[in-house]
């Protein structure tokens, strides 16, 4: 997930640009969240954790279309970097059943569809924005619509940090009335919350700036996803 963070030929964005420190930050929380599906499915907190990964990697992908030098080969080199992964996403996750899941995409196939649409939308190249839309109403992408919300959220308010966290807000407060059938579910007294909630505390990574001074090889990021993926099939093949 590329990108320079610059202000040449754009205004500076007024939310966290510290954006090393983000994608840290939301592969922890993705890796917390994978080992918790797969090892530990009766403790549902591992998954509460891992709401925060997507949020954050929709907004990382934000800046990059703000910032990248070359919007084409960025969405390239994402494509590239979902489809390799692919195989190590179907053997960590339905290792029992390769050829079923050939279709059953990992998120970054999500999010680069919706980074196109979402640059389809900010250049006005309107038959891009909508391909991107009928892709990921007609595919079962994981996430489905919300990755293109996301980015389009944080790509409008991107210099009204306060309205951005407002409406990203509003979009995850229906999760308060969850199922108590839902085994993820944080239930309170009674009353079940969906865990889609946790997603709000991807706020602060976002809306408060810091100045971590991380800085992390961009092929870091494109090496451990796969990587951790192939970690995880080893270990259930191991255990």
């Amino acid at each position: 997930m590329e990108h320079t963070v610059t202000t040449a030929g754009q205004p500076r964005l007024k939310t966290n640009l510290d954006t090393d420190f983000i994608k840290l930050a939301a592969i922890i929380s993705m890796t917390i969240d994978h080992v918790g599906s797969v090892f530990f499915p009766q403790y549902p907190a591992f998954r509460w954790i891992g709401r925060i990964a997507f949020p954050l990697f929709s907004y990382c992908l934000t800046v990059g279309m703000l910032y990248t030098r070359d919007i084409r080969k960025y969405l390239f080199r994402l494509g590239a970097f979902a489809l390799t992964s692919q195989p190590f996403w179907i053997l960590a996750f339905n290792g029992d059943d390769i050829l079923g899941n050939l279709f059953n995409l990992n998120i970054f196939f999500t999010l680069v569809v919706s980074l196109a649409a979402a640059w389809g939308f900010k250049e006005k190249k309107w038959w891009l924005f909508a391909a991107g839309l009928i892709l990921l109403n007609l595919i079962n992408f994981d996430y489905a619509m919300t990755g293109l919300i996301l980015i389009l959220i944080f790509y409008l308010c991107r210099n009204k940090p306060w309205l951005g966290a407002v409406i990203y807000t509003l979009t995850y407060l229906p999760a308060l009335n969850g199922y108590m059938e839902d085994p993820l579910a944080l239930k309170v007294a009674g009353h079940a919350v969906g865990f889609e909630i946790f997603a709000l505390l991807a706020l602060p990574f976002i809306y408060i700036h810091t100045n971590t001074g991380i800085k992390i090889s961009k092929w870091f990021f494109y090496i451990y996803y796969p990587a951790h993926l192939f970690v995880i099939w080893l270990l259930q093949l191991i255990l």
